[in-house]
């Protein structure tokens, strides 16, 4: 029976250990490669992926034991040559140097500025928005001071890390003690970045602060636009992205924004049809009429029912498109895995709803059926 792909595999193994190991033997003559790679296959098998990086770390501190003006210089010559300064996204860098970020962390928390010199030059190698926020919450004056520093830098990778590095709700990041408003004034310098790879950071960071505090995020976009330091369609771009969680939320403010009304008067009518059956689809279809022009954004709802007769609403990108004629038509089929690992399905009683401008404007209800 073949096996899943594994993606803690493809980017930790074997392989890419004996290719950590050779350039670290090369950096400092009395590292022992063969005990290193033996050393971490003891047990890298049986890890996730975040615990793999954690043990090429500590395998690393004890094969080049020392604090980090020790160790340091090992690192830095170790490392091949920065990722292509002249490409400016989809470069995210090769994952075996995350653990030299734990590492870094490890050994280096008393030694602030020596680490951010590392770290900056980790970076161009693969992103230390991880390692860099331990140090964020144990000297945020330094940090921050460098990072207006590093707004400037000539790799897009380190102006990167400075969004990245101190977004509120970094996915597998540790929590920083700094206000949500705290990164904006670093903010205010990358949104005017040349590069997706930045852009899109700054508005994945903004996107996290909309969890909290929408209007901040909102009055912080109205005033870019009026600055015009960035080319509007990446602009538009940037508030789109950074405002998708108010969007499928329905926030007026947010809607208002992107140029849709969420007053606007619409007539909806959905329709279903055939029946849904779990590892078929839902499909239907909505007709919307209004105002001749009028810009719209679909979503559609799914009120699903889960075990314990509990209700979970999932809200999924329809269309954005202008009533050109003052209608439009639109049909969807919505695939129902019924073996998915993180949603499990349960058949019976179930809701769609059609969400226009952030307002619910028409639902059916349908039945979810079994599988024969």
């Amino acid at each position: 029976m073949s096996q899943g792909f594994s993606l803690k595999d493809q980017l930790f193994n074997a392989e890419k250990t004996r290719y950590l190991a050779g350039l670290f033997a090369d950096a400092q003559p009395t590292f022992d490669a063969p005990a290193f790679e033996v050393a971490v296959m003891a047990k890298l098998p049986e890890l996730e992926l975040k615990e793999r990086m954690t043990w090429i770390a500590e395998c690393l501190k004890q094969a080049i034991p020392g604090d980090l003006p020790t160790v340091a210089p090992v690192i830095l010559r170790a490392l091949p040559e920065p990722l292509d300064p002249n490409k400016t996204d989809d470069d995210f860098g090769d994952f075996i140097f995350a653990p030299l970020g734990d590492w870094v962390v490890a050994v280096g928390l008393e030694h602030p500025e020596l680490a951010l010199d590392v770290l900056a030059e980790l970076t161009q190698r693969f992103s230390m928005e991880w390692a860099i926020r331990p140090f964020l919450n144990r000297w945020p004056d330094e940090v921050v001071t460098r990072m207006q520093d590093w707004c400037g830098h000539s790799s897009y990778h380190v102006r990167r890390l400075v969004s990245e590095g101190t977004r509120p709700r970094l996915p597998w990041g540790q929590a920083v003690g700094l206000d949500l408003a705290d990164p904006l004034p670093l903010l205010d310098q990358l949104y005017r970045d040349n590069t997706r790879y930045v852009t899109r950071s700054v508005a994945n960071h903004l996107n996290d602060i909309t969890k909290k505090e929408p209007e901040l995020v909102l009055q912080r976009l109205q005033d870019w636009q009026e600055s015009g330091a960035q080319d509007a369609e990446e602009l538009q771009w940037m508030t789109s992205h950074a405002l998708r969680g108010l969007v499928k939320s329905g926030h007026a403010g947010a809607m208002k924004m992107l140029g849709y009304d969420p007053d606007a008067d619409l007539d909806v009518s959905i329709e279903i049809e055939g029946e849904a059956i779990i590892d078929g689809a839902l499909e239907f279809s909505v007709a919307i009429s209004g105002q001749e022009k009028q810009p719209v954004l679909v979503d559609y709802i799914i009120h699903f029912q889960r075990p314990g007769g509990k209700i979970s609403p999932k809200v999924h990108k329809l269309k954005q498109a202008e009533l050109k004629d003052g209608s439009l038509t639109l049909s969807k089929r919505h695939k129902l895995k019924g073996n998915a690992t993180t949603f499990k399905l349960v058949p019976g009683a179930h809701r769609l709803e059609i969400q226009v401008n952030g307002q619910v404007r028409g639902g059916v209800d349908f039945e979810l059926l079994e599988k024969s």
